[in-house]
């Protein structure tokens, strides 16, 4: 691809962001890595470094369940860039108990899909003046087929009279889903497209600070998982594939088209998830 793309990647620091950070370095693009972590920022890009001799990388330490955080970082990659070419949503985490951000909202609906709504419209206005010229910019949102399991309870998004981990995240990575299909919707015409994927199930860092039976159950299925390199893939293919010009509102798995949930397709469910997000991000 050509050297003057820019792109963002989101979770950069390990597992799937990080080899989707190191992908798009090796095909030249100029990309900046996002972690909450200064000293992880920094290993991460003195690694693909290392393996990309001459990589064009920045970091920006943001934490993204930190609505305010994701503003700064926002406005930071607005003064720095004059374009954006590929979005990569990628952060995210499944959590044992229930906890609050800063924001005052529960932590997983916070990093995994409120995340991804607010800095994709804080970015949004770069990502159209990049449009034009060529292959139109790419937001890419790793969802999950966690999605499949999921249901928006739009009673109780938050999980406040009943939580459960797995529940918690299989809901947020619906809305994953349900958002890129509302995004792509409300993008015809612009020269932006969007488009949600699932990794695979990979061993990485995902739900290693995660207690319980839950975190317990993936220690023992950990070796057993595909590697960060898999699970890149997919993302690798929507943020760079020629012939995906253009293409926009789809689901993907193992770089090829897939079904989604029938939830996940109901325009009604999509525009109300809409709403609510847009009301809970100040938009």
């Amino acid at each position: 691809m050509s050297a003057s793309r820019t792109a963002l990647v989101t979770g950069a620091t390990n597992g799937i962001g990080y080899a989707t950070a190191l992908g798009l370095a090796r095909c030249g693009d100029r990309v900046v890595l996002v972690g909450r972590d200064a000293g992880r920022l920094q290993a991460a890009e003195a690694g693909i470094r290392a393996a990309v001799p001459g990589a064009m990388l920045e970091t920006a330490r943001a934490d993204l369940s930190s609505q305010g955080e994701i503003r700064g970082l926002a406005a930071e990659i607005g003064r720095r860039h004059d374009r954006l070419d590929v979005l990569v949503n990628n952060a995210g985490a499944i959590f044992d108990r229930r906890a609050l951000t800063v924001d005052g909202i529960e932590r997983t609906w916070a990093l995994d899909h409120l995340g991804y709504v607010l800095l994709t419209l804080e970015l949004l206005d770069l990502l159209k003046a990049s449009a034009g010229g060529g292959a139109g910019p790419r937001i890419v949102n790793v969802a999950s087929a966690a999605h499949q399991r999921g249901h928006i309870d739009f009673d109780d998004p938050e999980g406040a009279r009943r939580y459960g981990g797995m529940r918690a995240y299989c809901q947020a990575k619906l809305g994953n889903v349900l958002f890129t299909y509302a995004l792509a919707r409300r993008l015809a015409g612009s020269g932006v497209t969007a488009n949600a994927l699932h990794p695979g199930v990979i061993r990485s860092g995902f739900a290693r600070n995660t207690g319980g039976l839950l975190g317990f159950g993936w220690s023992l299925i950990r070796p057993f998982l595909s590697t960060p390199e898999d699970g890149a893939r997919t993302s690798l293919h929507l943020a760079c594939a020629p012939e995906l010009d253009g293409v926009s509102g789809g689901y993907f798995a193992r770089c090829a088209p897939a079904p989604s949930s029938r939830e996940s397709r109901d325009t009604g469910v999509q525009d109300r998830l809409w709403a609510l997000s847009l009301a809970q991000v100040g938009h």
